[in-house]
């Protein structure tokens, strides 16, 4: 059977490239708002951290009707740390639009998802957006593209990709590059033409393979994918297997049946092959498994997810002020909870340690962990974590590490820093090109070299630099890079910060909290810009005599804290730290708390070299 009745389409592209702003004009131009409603900005990024960073995190479903045709869209994240979620969902679709700014041109992201789409064989259409940028160059990113798609190996069919020229914030399509045009009915057209309709078996036995999993307390899991052949019905007795699992069987009903019409999850009796569905019913269904008929049960391959590259421990929090802030606080509720992110994160990583209160998180990057964490924290979860570590491998005996393809975008005064960083960081330089009075420079750097770079980034470049990188290769270990060569300024005591104390203190460096804060013995309170942990009192205060009061101290002046970040956290502590998340606070402290047994390990840790 031959579904001209249907597309199934992925937008993907790097950060910031316009993907969810675009998919907003699309779901508006095809009829899924009333002409009066009022609609959100970005309506697919539905999650509280989606919408304040501006990020897409996990990948949508949505669809629109043009010319009698349903087109189903999966919105996908655009951060290298969420390209499993790219990776998974490619397998639901036939086409994939590739998203490109016109002023940025490829980026290290887009050149990860259109391997993966290159891979998979699927249809391109090339969109290349934000064409009203003032500083829009589209002949030379049309270009880049196609130097891209030939460097990616693309088949001749590929390399023929027709290209959209778009404005996705006015909802504007042509396929002149020149013109701006006046909607979104070329791309619609151009989505009609180019991806051909799905050729299907509607009469053999099902198979629908699970991209993605939801979550509803009243129905339980929901398992999303698409029915690669037969029919599926509401109350329909199903088998469940899985192609990279054997052991993986077992039975089920399906309770409840949904069709995604625009926003909206729309109960059905029956979908057949090609359709997107979400089904409840089956409590043990997981990405990758098959749903199939009890008779003939046959999984669908389905794609090997890409290694994590980064390790953290979790554990739980033993700080002298733990379990104060905190609902979830012990060990079981942290390993549940650690446990459950694996039944909807494929990219994820959870090992239980030799400590029953610690717990291995291995993921993609440092945001892909930091978003759990921040996550977590807003349930009212309370634990603390390591510093991010790199994960290695033993080839033949040699040891290899994870090496990340790092783009910048910098005014030309910018770079020289750029290349001293580098040149510490063990990055080398493998492209260099001006963009108008910018220059783009291309590295291959270790992964644990850019840990901490961001923040040090926005400085040397007076906050004019651009940056982002995705995970290239494992390469042979480059040599001892140094993180940090600032040290710490550690509380003495336990109470709390006075201004007296604050003001002797902040001499020693910068400091991280105000005048009223709670501290702890052993809890970091500051920066040191020399090497090597400096104590200090915070907690003391003036003795006070007949001709001095405690009046004056309303006279020292404080200079204003550093407030750090989840992210800044992560990447400011040392391997002797640890960060303490509560719902309401987030502190940095020494892994050893008393000063006399932190100075034993550290002569001891020296002897022992």
């Amino acid at each position: 059977m031959v579904r001209e009745d249907l597309r199934n389409i992925a937008i993907i592209a790097h950060v910031d490239h316009g993907k969810t702003t675009l998919v907003d004009q699309m779901l508006k131009q095809g009829g899924t708002f009333r002409e009066n409603q009022v609609v959100e900005e970005r309506v697919m990024d539905s999650g509280d951290l989606e919408r304040e960073r501006g990020i897409t995190i996990l990948a949508k479903n949505t669809s629109i009707h043009y010319n009698g045709v349903k087109i189903n869209i999966v919105d996908t994240p655009g951060h290298a740390d969420f390209s499993g979620e790219v990776e998974r969902v490619l397998k639901m679709v036939s086409g994939v639009l590739i998203l490109v700014d016109a002023a940025e041109g490829p980026m290290p992201q887009t050149r990860f998802v259109t391997q993966k789409a290159l891979e998979m064989g699927h249809k391109l259409i090339i969109v290349v957006n934000k064409i009203d940028r003032p500083d829009a160059r589209v002949k030379e990113v049309v270009d880049e593209v196609l130097e891209l798609l030939m460097d990616l190996n693309a088949s001749d069919d590929q390399l023929e990709s027709p290209f959209v020229f778009c404005s996705g914030r006015d909802g504007t399509s042509s396929l002149d590059e020149d013109e701006a045009g006046t909607d979104l009915k070329p791309l619609f057209d151009m989505i009609l033409k180019h991806f051909p309709p799905l050729t299907l078996d509607e009469t053999g036995p099902l198979q629908l393979l699970v991209s993605s999993i939801d979550y509803n307390d009243y129905v339980g899991r929901i398992g999303i994918g698409r029915i690669e052949r037969g029919v599926i019905k509401q109350g329909q007795e199903v088998a469940i297997c899985n192609f990279n699992h054997k052991d993986v069987n077992g039975k089920g009903k399906i309770v409840n049946l949904y069709e995604i019409e625009g926003l909206e999850r729309v109960s059905c009796e029956s979908a057949m092959a090609g359709d997107i569905v979400c089904f409840s019913g089956l409590e043990k269904i997981n990405i990758g498994d098959t749903v199939c008929c009890p008779e003939t049960v046959e999984a669908v391959p389905f794609v090997k997810i890409s290694e994590p590259t980064v390790e953290m421990i979790f554990s739980v929090n033993d700080s002298p002020f733990a379990g104060k802030e905190g609902k979830w606080v012990t060990s079981r509720h942290l390993r549940e909870r650690l446990y459950r992110e694996l039944l909807r994160d494929v990219s994820l990583r959870v090992e239980d340690t030799d400590s029953t209160d610690s717990f291995r998180v291995s993921g993609r990057g440092e945001m892909h962990l930091s978003i759990l964490i921040e996550t977590m924290r807003r349930e009212g979860y309370e634990f603390q974590v390591s510093s991010p570590k790199v994960l290695f491998k033993d080839v033949d005996g040699e040891r290899y590490e994870p090496v990340e393809r790092l783009i910048v975008d910098v005014p030309e005064a910018g770079t020289g820093a750029v290349f001293e960083k580098m040149g510490l960081r063990k990055g080398e330089l493998v492209h260099m090109s001006a963009m108008g009075s910018r220059m783009r420079l291309e590295f291959l750097v270790p992964e644990r070299g850019l840990f901490g770079y961001k923040s040090e980034f926005l400085t040397d470049t007076k906050g004019e630099g651009v940056m982002s990188a995705v995970f290239y290769e494992y390469q042979p270990y480059k040599g001892e890079i140094q993180r940090r060569l600032s040290g710490s300024l550690v509380a003495f005591e336990t109470g709390e910060a006075v201004t007296y104390g604050l003001f002797n203190a902040q001499g020693r460096g910068t400091l991280f909290i105000t005048a009223g804060t709670p501290v702890y013995e052993g809890m970091v309170i500051g920066v040191s810009p020399k090497e090597g942990d400096i104590n200090v009192n915070v907690c003391k205060t003036k003795h006070l005599t007949n001709t001095r009061s405690s009046s004056s101290d309303e006279a020292l002046r404080l200079i204003p804290p550093k407030k750090f970040s989840l992210e800044e956290a992560l990447e400011f502590i040392g391997d002797d730290e640890l960060v303490e998340i509560t719902p309401k606070n987030i502190r940095i402290r020494k892994r050893i708390l008393d000063g006399e047994l932190r100075a034993k390990a550290r002569a001891k840790a020296k002897a022992g070299e």
